[in-house]
Parts: structure tokens; C-alpha cells; sequence
């Protein structure tokens, strides 16, 4: 049995989410193992829809008041009681800051080895899985095996594509009370206040995205860019530089403690290229990079490039957009 951690927001199940349920499918079409999922509060009707999209045909869901607000060692409570319940020997959730530290929690509470920042599973069998995972920021891959009775595995964002289930299925929900302690909740979140940038969801969805670096030149340097990211309809992803110096918000940040993005182009403008940003834009389908430096990471790394001022190569990119879309 598998079990997946899900998570939610206001339009339903995450996509993150989906993509950790259909790696968990995979892995369990390997061993004709079924996988059901664990989920904290009510789930929506749009999110039960998602579910049965995935072929999940059970939805394990923790009622608690004591849950109204996140706390990861309750919601380690809760898969470990369904890993109980459900004689689960795989537990996994999509790498996202809340399912790593749940995991992080499950794994403990179990005493077992957590694989994290997984992207495939290369053997499986009764005895042990073979992972391969990212690490030092997704510059190299590492081979891990996990022998425990328990697996856990946090699945690297867009390791996969969130693919449909060829048989949808009824997802029958059953609820239950999760066992919690006082000490379950020494940490959780007591206040949620919303960010005035925008949400960051507009991003990690976007099909192109045009990046900025430092080669932006400053606050001001991101008007051609702006407009770039306009006429292909795209979304304005930045480095961790341009966040830092105060140039653009945080939410905007690619990279390894930004968001994770898979478009089908990324376009980087000015952008060295550094470890810290491939960990979040390598899963792009095709990089095209801008950049004066012809031996910068960025350029050596992308499918595409153009050695060149991105103030002088944007707005001529943009001009001929405009005139091709008859602006």
C-alpha cells in the first residue's frame, strides 16, 4: 500500500500534489500496489474530482479542531495513524516546505531513512527501492536505497507531469481522528497574513516565463522585460540577486529557496546561472538565454542563446512581436 500526503489551496488540489500521486502510481503499477491518500480538513468537491482523476480510490482525511492551523507534527500524527491503519510500507508527499517537514517528522516518528528531492524510482522490490534524487541544489543526482519497512519519499517538483489515471475512480472518503499530544502543537502557525506581491501561483503555472537578473541593471531596468513577459503572455520570474538588492519581490524568486518552475520556454535575460537558480528552472522544457557573457553557466546550459545587452536585445525582440501581432 502506498500512501500519499495531499495538499490544497483555494482552487483544489495542488499541482504538486497530483504530480506526487501519479509518480506514486507509477511506482505502484511496479508491484500492483494500490494508493490511497491522506489529507488534512474537509476536502472540496473540486479536490474529491482531482482525486478521482488520480485513480485514488480512498481519501483518508483528519478532523480535529486542534488542526484549523498547520502544525507539522500533528500532521505527522495523522500519516503515521493512516500508515498504521492501512499497512502502508510507502509514504510519500510532493517536496514542498510543508510535505519535507512532514516527512521529515514521519520519518522520525517511524525511525526509517526519508529519500528526499526524489525523481525516479530505478528498482523496486519487496525487499528495497532504489531512488535516484537531487542534491547540492539539483546539480547532481545521488542513488539512495531505502530498505525499511517504511519508505518515505518526497518527490522532487515536476519530476513528472500530473497525468490522469486511465480509470478514474469514486473516491470514497473516510475520516478520522487523528492521536495528537500537547506536544504535537507546541509548533504550528498561529497568524496568516497575506503578502501584498502576488501570489506565486501565476508563476510556477506559467507556460513561458521570462527571467531577470542582475544584468537588469537596477529597479528601474525591468520595463522592456515587463513588456516582453506581457506580449507572450508569460510570467516575470527574477534571481535570488535581484530579490536581495530589493529590485523585485520575493515571490517572483526562481531557484532553490524561490519556486520551482517547468515552462515550456524560459527565457533568462542576465542571469549568470547559478546553482542556487537551475535547482528551480532546469525542468523548463527549452531555455533560451540573454547574456553578454558567452561562458556564463546559463548560456552553457541553455538550449538557446544570444550573447548580447539584454537592453538592447529585448526591446528589439519586443518590437517585433508587436508588429508581428499588429500592434
Amino acid at each position: 500500500m502506498i500512501v500519499v500526503l495531499v495538499e490544497t489551496d483555494a482552487k483544489g488540489l495542488t499541482t504538486v500534489s497530483r504530480e506526487a500521486l501519479t509518480f506514486a502510481r507509477e511506482l505502484g503499477s511496479r508491484s500492483s500496489s494500490a494508493v490511497e491518500a491522506v489529507l488534512v480538513g474537509t476536502p472540496s468537491s473540486e479536490t474529491l474530482g482531482s482525486l478521482g482523476e488520480q485513480g485514488v480510490v480512498k481519501v483518508h482525511v483528519a478532523e480535529d479542531d486542534r488542526l484549523s492551523s498547520y502544525a507539522a507534527a500533528a500532521w505527522a500524527a495523522a500519516v503515521c495513524d493512516t500508515v498504521g491503519s492501512t499497512a502502508a510500507d510507502v509514504v510519500i508527499a510532493a517536496g514542498t516546505p510543508r510535505g519535507m517537514e512532514v516527512l521529515a517528522h514521519v520519518a522520525t516518528r517511524l525511525d526509517v531513512a526519508m529519500a528526499a528531492n526524489v525523481t525516479e524510482v530505478t528498482s523496486a522490490s519487496d525487499d528495497e527501492l532504489l531512488v535516484r534524487r537531487q542534491v547540492v541544489g539539483g546539480a547532481a543526482l545521488e542513488e539512495m536505497r531505502l530498505g525499511d519497512p517504511v519508505r518515505v519519499i518526497g518527490v522532487a517538483g515536476h519530476a513528472c507531469d500530473p497525468v490522469a489515471a486511465a480509470t478514474p475512480a469514486t473516491t470514497e472518503v473516510v475520516t478520522f481522528a487523528p492521536t495528537l499530544t500537547e506536544r504535537d502543537l507546541v509548533a504550528r502557525v498561529v497568524r496568516v497574513e497575506a503578502s501584498e506581491a502576488d501570489d506565486t501561483g501565476a508563476l510556477t503555472s506559467a507556460r513561458v516565463v521570462v527571467g531577470a537578473g542582475r544584468g537588469a541593471g537596477g529597479p528601474d531596468g525591468f520595463a522592456d522585460l515587463l513588456e516582453l513577459t506581457s506580449l507572450v503572455g508569460g510570467a516575470l520570474g527574477v534571481s535570488r540577486v535581484v530579490t536581495s538588492l530589493g529590485w523585485r519581490p520575493h515571490s517572483e524568486q526562481v531557484g532553490q529557496t524561490g519556486s520551482r518552475i517547468a515552462p515550456e520556454i524560459y527565457i533568462a535575460c542576465g542571469i549568470s546561472g547559478a546553482i542556487q537558480h537551475w535547482a528551480g528552472c532546469q525542468s523548463a522544457k527549452t531555455i533560451l538565454a540573454v547574456n553578454t557573457d558567452a561562458e556564463a553557466p546559463m548560456v552553457t546550459k541553455a538550449h538557446y542563446a544570444v550573447i548580447g545587452d539584454l537592453h538592447e536585445i529585448v526591446p528589439a525582440v519586443n518590437a517585433e512581436l508587436k508588429s508581428r501581432l499588429g500592434r
